[in-house]
């Protein structure tokens, strides 16, 4: 039986920033920004939209009423939860008017944990085979004013619809999982951004890559030739760059243009959004489906989840024919042009334009499934 991702779409809110006017704001060279680290434009959201309006905006173009029906679990990939008890899955679950006999939870493994949901969604498919389960990853990546993360940050989210039969990506059994107990990123309880060590971090993630790629090869005998593209977990684009360098360097000069060409066209989005955390991989394959002219049916697709702290894996899936139907290919390009540029004092002005959960408030932000109001300490959603 052939389980994946049937649909496969992304939200990211309505505002961005140009790296290079924050560049100039912070008085560096704007190629440190669009060179160095590979990011041009920023995902910024309004205190109105958290990540369970992204989650939702992201879920709605894609799911039928026969889905609805048939949706049993829906599981929220997160590491931007505002709620210490209560899954925003099971509001996700009411907003999207899903059936009541669902399983409804979150996963927390920084950015690893929409991977999990993915591999527990194929999972529960193989033994319920006429269910569907929704995966979402939805986060808001924030480090803070004049932090060395602030180029990086982002916010948006990722939905995916896993069934039998899969209409876009049917996945493979060849998985290889690495857990490592290390502090290259971290948010203890309390704390508004994560503490980073970012030498740590980027020699981290690059290792860990190697080291699975060197156990898949082990496993399962692969090689580069038998993938067509590997995508990355991407919290800036020029990371996973790095770490697909390490397994090219003795390889012939074709393979090595054909997998950074194919690496270049899996963060065009990226680019233009900034770090989603659980969501940045699936945004990576997104935009090697939506923009690449060279795939076909039948290609296998490796893809690199790391999520800090840390864990990570490395996994396969096939394409299926036709796939391209299934893409929001013309959608994506809209959403991302429409966004309204901010000035950085704009951007500093929501940045700093905080959420208290604790005053009862009222709001009017336009865009469906934002925040309506807070009261005794609930979020309550405006429908569309």
């Amino acid at each position: 039986m052939n389980v994946g991702i049937d649909k496969i779409n992304f939200f990211v809110p309505p505002y961005y920033l140009d790296m290079t006017k924050l560049a100039e704001a912070r008085k560096v060279d704007p190629a440190k920004f669009h060179i160095g680290i590979g990011q041009d434009e920023m995902a910024i959201n309004p205190k109105t939209q958290d990540i369970i309006t992204f989650a939702v905006n992201a879920c709605k173009p894609i799911l039928t009423k026969e889905d609805l029906a048939a949706i049993d679990m829906v599981i929220l990939g997160t590491e931007s939860s505002f709620d210490e008890s209560k899954s925003a899955a099971v509001i996700l679950h009411r907003l999207l008017k899903i059936q009541p006999f669902a399983r409804s939870f979150e996963i927390k493994e920084a950015c690893y944990a929409a991977t999990a949901g993915l591999q527990m969604a194929k999972n529960h498919i193989l033994s319920h085979p006429e269910k569907k389960v929704l995966v979402v990853a939805s986060d808001i990546a924030r480090y803070g004013l004049n932090s060395g993360g602030e180029p990086t940050q982002g916010a948006g989210a990722v939905a995916m619809l896993i069934s039998q039969k899969p209409r876009i990506l049917a996945l493979e059994d060849e998985s290889v999982a690495l857990t490592q107990d290390i502090y290259d990123f971290w948010r203890p309880s309390g704390y508004d951004y994560p503490l980073v060590d970012g030498p740590l971090s980027n020699q981290t993630y690059i290792q860990s890559f190697e080291k699975l790629w060197q156990e898949n090869k082990r496993r399962h005998q692969r090689s580069l030739k038998d993938y067509t593209a590997i995508v990355f977990h991407t919290p800036y684009t020029k990371m996973g760059k790095k770490a697909l360098s390490t397994i090219l360097e003795n390889e012939e000069k074709v393979e090595q243009k054909r997998l950074l060409t194919r690496y270049e066209e899996s963060i065009g989005y990226s680019r233009r959004i900034g770090n989603l955390y659980t969501a940045s991989l699936y945004l990576a394959l997104i935009s090697l489906l939506e923009t690449s002219t060279s795939l076909k049916a039948g290609d296998r697709l490796g893809l690199f989840s790391y999520g800090s702290g840390a864990v990570a894996e490395f996994f396969s899936g096939t394409l299926v024919a036709d796939f391209e139907k299934q893409l929001l290919k013309k959608d994506h390009p809209t959403l991302l042009n429409q966004r309204q540029e901010l000035s950085v004092d704009q951007y500093e002005n929501i940045f700093n334009d905080s959420l208290n959960s604790n005053l009862d408030t009222d709001f009017n932000d336009p865009l469906p499934y934002s925040i309506e109001k807070i009261k005794d300490s609930i979020r309550y959603y405006r429908r569309s």
